[in-house]
């Protein structure tokens, strides 16, 4: 979580360290400060809540410097508070941190008996002292870095800056993603690209363990060893523009709408003439993809939904077994390995902490090989697995994932039909379902012409405290999608079930003030689908059915049905059904007045266990 940025150039760097808290803001919005050396002083200004609370202080009380650091919290450590809030100061030095430092009580007490004396209840204070102590017998400020995170257990980036060296950022790197911009006139240091677009598209990423200095016309980085070591420049393909709400209200809204142009990037060069190209997922790929006797996929949140989509493709259309894990549980078990299994990760940011762990526990497995699903290039996940499929969504600003989730089903989709060219599909067969594929960008623009009809539908869900989700087959993982949707944004408690599973349980729940959401495609469990729902309609239920024209479903007394586009396929569906879901979502959130893209206690990437 969290979100930091720092500067040190010939201009007046506060504005660049704003901008970029607000590109940031998705990150956490609990607290936001800064901190500036002005004059010979380091000065700070911190708030609670969000980065517009600073500005307010700001504007009240101006800064300005060529150096400073800044921080958008997102609170692990101690409550949401002003004494909680970045940067922390020991006696003429501050840091910014993301991350969580395990072994803080120990270093909070050995810090304590030195005669440190602490103002919050955050990790970040012990690093901020630790920092401060080893300056006492290092000769400067990276020396004295470097020996206070070789102490630290757990994940962190960190900036540090220092009154002794006015000229100076350090920067740390472990577990945490943190990149370094690069311009003519200074150079600027964030949690992601996206905060430093309004200055500057040239980047370059660290490594696990890296220490660098940053300086207005130098950089030097060292290794996990201490070793000298040049980090690659890369251009970034994201405009500044790209992360911004332009006509819409909200980013979510904005990315909602996105999504036919979304899908259709992520298919662009990768099919064409009816074939899918596997060199998309890299080099290697098609010797893995023959070599594959079994799949294993491991994700978060949506992305675990979008993995259990492609459970539901990869066994039906290429005969292969597959198993889905939510990646904080996977590495706390202990699985066991068929041979020659494909492990797959999803992940839309490619740092999620959970996800990243479960891969490098996977690596020294015995997995024939590992494929990352993503949306950031830069990323860990990206770089740390074999093959790579990017989902090309573009900036994903809202906490709630939209068009992160169709993009991963899309390049999952294409990760089935590659898989089954080796097995179950031919060169006919390839080519249907490489056609399917290409109409789901024209289903979705279809679909999202429903906004209407949910913005109206949402009217009867906006005093509701509960929900029920209903799907059968491929669509069950879209009925969990839609209920997480729902609750993460709206705040109505939502859960997800198989429609075969009522009698076990939920249908305890339903009542005439619980409505139940289904997803009814026209497809083979139509019919066990209209029985399921007829026991709902049957306890008072009040039943909301999104279904094919053809599906034999009419809206009656407590029966709502909204008619999807007709004859949407087994492949298409998911991707499909999901939009409603989403719409619907969206405008309940609206009519109970909720912060849509950043709910209460949640952030956007989840770079901590």
């Amino acid at each position: 979580m969290c979100g930091i940025v720092g500067a040190i150039a010939e201009r007046n760097v506060v504005p660049v360290l704003m901008e970029g808290l607000r590109r940031l803001e998705y990150r956490g919005y609990d607290s936001a400060g800064l901190a500036v050396l002005s004059d010979g002083q380091l000065k700070r200004q911190r708030r609670q809540g969000k980065v517009a609370e600073l500005q307010l202080a700001l504007d009240a009380e101006p800064l300005s410097s060529h150096i400073g650091i800044a921080h958008t919290r997102w609170a692990t450590h101690g409550i949401p508070s002003e004494r909680n809030a970045h940067p922390h100061i020991s006696d003429g030095l501050a840091i910014v941190h993301n991350g969580i430092i395990e072994n803080h009580e120990q270093l909070r007490e050995e810090l304590k008996q030195q005669g440190y004396v602490f103002t919050s209840d955050t990790d970040t204070e012990c690093i901020a002292h630790r920092i401060h102590y080893h300056l006492k017998s290092k000769p400067d400020l990276y020396a004295a870095v470097r020996a206070t995170v070789a102490e630290l257990h757990g994940a962190y980036a960190l900036v540090v800056m220092s009154q002794a060296d006015p000229g100076l950022l350090v920067l740390a790197r472990c577990g945490c993603p943190v990149v370094v911009g690069l311009t003519d006139e200074g150079n600027y240091v964030a949690s992601d690209v996206s905060a430093l677009l309004p200055v500057t598209r040239r980047f370059i990423f660290l490594e696990e363990g890296d220490v660098a200095e940053i300086r207005k016309t130098d950089i030097k980085v060292t290794d996990l060893d201490g070793h000298p070591v040049e980090r690659e420049e890369k251009l970034s393909e994201l405009s500044a523009d790209a992360a911004e709400k332009g006509q819409y209200p909200h980013y979510m809204l904005k990315e909602i709408h996105e999504q036919p142009r979304a899908v259709a990037q992520t298919l662009a060069e990768r099919v064409a003439n009816g074939k899918l190209l596997e060199a998309a997922f890299g080099p290697a790929a098609a010797e893995v993809f023959a070599s594959a006797e079994a799949v294993h996929i491991v994700a978060c949140g949506t992305s675990f939904h979008a993995g259990s989509v492609a459970r539901y493709l990869i066994e039906q259309v290429c005969r292969l077994p597959c198993h889905v894990d939510i990646a904080s549980e996977y590495r706390y078990r202990s699985p066991v390995v068929p041979k020659n299994t494909l492990f797959v990760t999803i992940s839309q940011s490619g740092e999620t902490a959970d996800t990243l762990a479960a891969l490098r526990l996977a690596k020294g497995s015995g997995y024939l090989s590992t494929l990352a699903i993503c949306n950031v290039p830069e990323s860990s996940l990206v770089r740390e697995s074999g093959l790579v499929m990017l989902t090309r969504a573009g900036p994903e600003i809202g906490v709630a994932s939209t068009k992160a989730f169709t993009t991963q089903i899309t390049a999952l989709t294409m990760l089935v039909i590659a898989l089954a060219k080796h097995r179950t599909a031919d060169a006919e067969r390839e080519r249907g379902l490489v056609t399917r594929l290409i109409e789901i960008p024209g289903l979705i623009e279809q679909t999202l012409a429903l906004d209407p009809v949910m913005k109206q539908l949402a009217e009867r869900f906006a005093n509701k405290q509960h929900a029920l989700f209903l799907g059968r087959g491929i669509l069950h993982p879209i009925a969990m999608e839609g209920a997480l949707k729902l609750k993460e944004i709206s705040y109505i408690h939502a859960e997800a079930y198989p429609a075969g599973e009522l009698k076990h349980g939920p249908l305890a729940l339903v009542d005439a003030d619980m409505p139940v959401i289904t997803v009814a495609p026209n497809n083979d469990l139509l019919e066990k689908l209209k029985s399921n729902l007829m026991e709902v309609r049957a306890r008072g239920g009040e039943l909301f059915v999104f279904a094919d024209p053809d599906s034999g479903f009419e809206s009656s007394d407590g029966v709502t049905v909204i008619n999807m586009p007709r004859h949407v396929t087994y492949l298409q569906a998911p991707a499909v059904y999901t939009i409603p879901m989403q719409l619907l979502a969206y405008h309940v959130a609206i009519l109970r007045g909720t912060d849509v893209d950043q709910p209460r206690n949640l952030a956007k990437s989840v770079t901590v266990e």
